[in-house]
């Protein structure tokens, strides 16, 4: 099965890692072959918890594919879970946790594990799917210095 992991220590606030990384909806405007991504439910699960489903669609040349998925924001331990529901997939985990290291700098822990269901799939988005969960973490870096680098440089 393949996966990828990755720690990146960034030049922002882990707060503001996972907001950027909780605010799924804003996702196809910067993360690699996604295409689209709408929220189908939202829901409070306890103290600073919340719940969404989300159905997200990769596209890559003339395929396109959606999956649904069970996303846990966990804001109290900077942590976010996304959970398999339905798609091309038999298997996909894929997970955040965000280390403040000071009040502007933070590690960034990046995991997805995923199994397409169809080998003809596989073999067709596998490497495809590869290259781009190992351009996501740069992505969201990217993401990051565009929306907090400005303010801050007006702070200090």
């Amino acid at each position: 099965m393949p996966l990828f992991q990755t720690t990146r220590r960034v030049r922002h606030a882990a707060s503001e890692m996972f907001d950027l990384v909780a605010d799924v909806e804003r996702y196809p405007e910067f993360l690699p072959l996604c295409e689209s991504l709408k929220v189908r439910r939202r829901a409070a699960s306890g103290e600073g918890v919340e719940v969404l489903t989300a159905d997200m669609t990769v596209a890559y040349k003339l395929l396109r594919e959606t999956f649904t998925s069970q996303v846990t924001l966990d804001r109290p331990r900077l942590l976010i879970f996304v959970e398999y529901l339905n798609g091309p997939f038999s298997h996909l985990d894929n997970r955040w946790r965000f280390h403040a290291l000071s009040a502007n700098e933070c590690e960034v822990e990046f995991f997805i594990a995923y199994e397409f269901r169809s080998r003809a799939l596989s073999f067709v988005m596998g490497t495809v799917f590869d290259t781009a969960f190992r351009r996501f973490a740069a992505a969201f870096e990217r993401r990051a210095d565009e929306l907090y680098a400005g303010p801050r440089a007006q702070r200090g």
